[in-house]
């Protein structure tokens, strides 16, 4: 039921036009009944009429039967027209909604999905879903309104033959019910083979260098038509349940209808019980009583990929958010912390089955101070300076900025103050200025050329084909890797936060490289609460103090004790 109220809520801003659109739908269809009316009117006038009578009645008859058109048609358009722009404004309206919750999920959420795979839920499964939302009312008030409608008509007409009718169409009611369950389950199907599809792609597509460095084309072409072969699979099995279901309902129900009302007026009008242009009448009513049941064939594969759409679009909803503190919070007002952080007996694990990767961490990080952590692959050095911007949650302890509980402070005034310079540089598609002005929405030309001078990037920039506009590609993918990292220091040095976290941001550039990066860095340390993650001595030989993490645990060491670094 929940589920239930939270999909109508969504026609809540569309309510008038969703109302007209039914409203139409409804018109239209009570017209198309109209029309055989006219031809019954006509035919039993025309045989019984004068021989100077039938042309004006034919005349006035077919004037009605025109207006009756134009209705038709008229609110026709409209409801097709309207309706899927309505369709497309609540799709519109539940990506939105989708976008906006799943940034605001914990990192944690991501570490655990694939990425293809929740793409296709925010686009194809909300496209399946507008088309639910216009064609579901849609098509239950046409075949309510077209099957109660031609029932009523044809029992005033003759009852008798009415009853013959519904003699069959049971039968075709407990065919569909059959048919409805099988579709049902390879339209579920097909769905989950959709998205392992998709994931497959995203994957091989997302690290195409990777697969090129080791000429594994042959390999992925493998996998890729392993996961293409099962979803073809599943496609041809929806096919060929909608044939025997469509085809027998077709071919074999509605011509067994059709002949039954033949034989059975046949002899009604040899025992002048039943007229003949009743007959014609039954005859053209026939597919108004049909067609919902034969259509639904039609209807269950969009049902089913629109239910589905909306479980998987709930399921992501129903994941609960980050914990933000949305309260007033007195550090949000100047906008600017000291510095001072404190682990407080920290314990950390990635899962409740899983063993902690930090145990009992104690920590005191003074304002301004320079600090570096070193250790094993593993030892969670990263997983640390993680839970400082909140990206993880401790299992127990506390951390403390400036004396307050970060969980108690207000998660964007927290991540604002804070800066994070990285070993993998993520840069967006656009131009140079759109990456660097991420660090600051809204800043001038001037800031973001500032900005680029400080993390020595300006020159290298200039000398681009557009400079400040060229477009760098995916991920940065047109630049060398310390041009990256630059870029990445200047959106940095444009937020100026007064705590930086250095994540092994230059163990994977060369020597010049480096040193460039460190010469900027060293000037932007100044004054600041900075944490280093580093296994190169040079960049540790920058930290006030050192320390060491090893099985989750954590030491201070002095400087002439650190003889190697991993």
């Amino acid at each position: 039921m929940s589920y239930l109220k939270k999909f109508i809520s969504f026609y809540k801003p569309y309510r008038l036009l969703f109302a007209a659109t039914v409203i139409c739908a409804s018109v239209s269809t009570l017209a198309a009944l109209a029309l055989p009316l006219c031809i019954r009117y006509i035919t039993t006038e025309v045989l019984t009429a004068s021989a100077a009578g039938p042309l004006p009645l034919i005349l006035r008859t077919s004037v009605i039967m025109l207006v009756i058109i134009i209705v038709q048609v008229i609110c026709g358009v409209f409801y097709d027209h309207r309706g899927h722009a309505m369709g497309a404004m609540m799709e519109r309206d539940m990506r939105n909604e989708l976008f906006n919750h799943c940034q605001r999920l914990p990192v944690q959420f991501f570490d655990n999905q694939k990425t293809g795979a929740l793409m296709s839920r925010i686009t194809n499964d909300l496209l399946n879903l507008a088309e639910t939302c216009h064609h579901g009312p849609e098509f239950i008030f046409i075949s309510l309104t077209s099957f109660i409608g031609a029932f009523i008509i044809l029992f005033r007409i003759d009852a008798r033959l009415t009853l013959t009718i519904f003699a069959v169409l049971p039968l075709m009611v407990i065919y569909t019910v059959f048919f409805h369950g099988r579709l049902r389950k390879a339209y579920r199907e097909s769905r989950e083979k959709i998205g392992e599809l998709n994931a497959s792609l995203e994957d091989t597509l997302s690290g195409i260098r990777v697969v090129k460095s080791f000429t594994n084309e042959d390999l992925e072409d493998k996998k890729f038509r392993r996961a293409n072969e099962t979803f073809s699979k599943g496609r041809i099995n929806i096919y060929r349940n909608e044939a025997y279901y469509y085809s027998v309902m077709e071919f074999f129900f509605v011509p067994l209808v059709t002949a039954v009302v033949v034989v059975t007026g046949g002899l009604l009008i040899s025992h002048s019980s039943l007229s003949a242009p009743d007959l014609i009448v039954f005859l053209l009513y026939i597919g108004y009583l049909t067609s919902p049941l034969t259509r639904v064939a039609q209807q269950v594969g969009m049902y089913q990929d629109g239910i589905a759409a909306f479980i998987r679009f709930m399921e992501i909803l129903e994941t609960p958010p980050e914990q933000i503190n949305n309260e007033p919070h007195e550090y949000s007002q100047q906008n600017k912390f000291n510095g001072h952080i404190v682990f407080d007996n920290v314990s950390f694990r990635y899962g409740t089955d899983l063993e902690n990767v930090l145990e009992n961490i104690n920590l005191d990080i003074k304002p301004g101070e320079s600090v570096a952590l070193i250790g094993s692959s593993g030892a969670g050095k990263s997983t640390l300076c993680s839970l400082i911007p909140r990206f993880y949650e401790p299992c127990s302890g506390r951390i403390l900025l400036d004396g307050e509980d970060i969980s108690g402070i207000d998660l964007q005034t927290l991540r604002n103050n804070i800066g994070l310079i990285a070993q993998d540089v993520y840069l967006f598609n656009g131009t140079v200025t759109e990456n660097i002005g991420y660090g600051k929405p809204g800043a001038c030309a001037d800031e973001i050329i500032n900005a680029a001078k400080m993390a020595n990037a300006h020159d290298f920039i200039s000398a681009l084909p557009k400079g400040y506009d060229t477009q760098i590609g995916q991920r940065g993918i047109k630049l060398s890797g310390g041009q990256r990292q630059r870029l990445s220091i200047a959106r940095a040095f444009l937020k100026n936060p007064p705590i930086i976290i250095l994540d092994e941001a230059t163990s994977a550039l060369d020597y010049e490289s480096e040193q460039v990066i460190h010469d900027c860095i060293e000037s932007f340390m100044k004054d600041r609460t900075v944490l280093i993650i580093a296994h190169r001595l040079s960049t540790v030989r920058k930290a006030k103090k050192i320390f060491s993490i090893s099985g989750g645990n954590i030491e201070e060491k002095i400087l002439p004790e650190i003889d190697t670094l991993e």
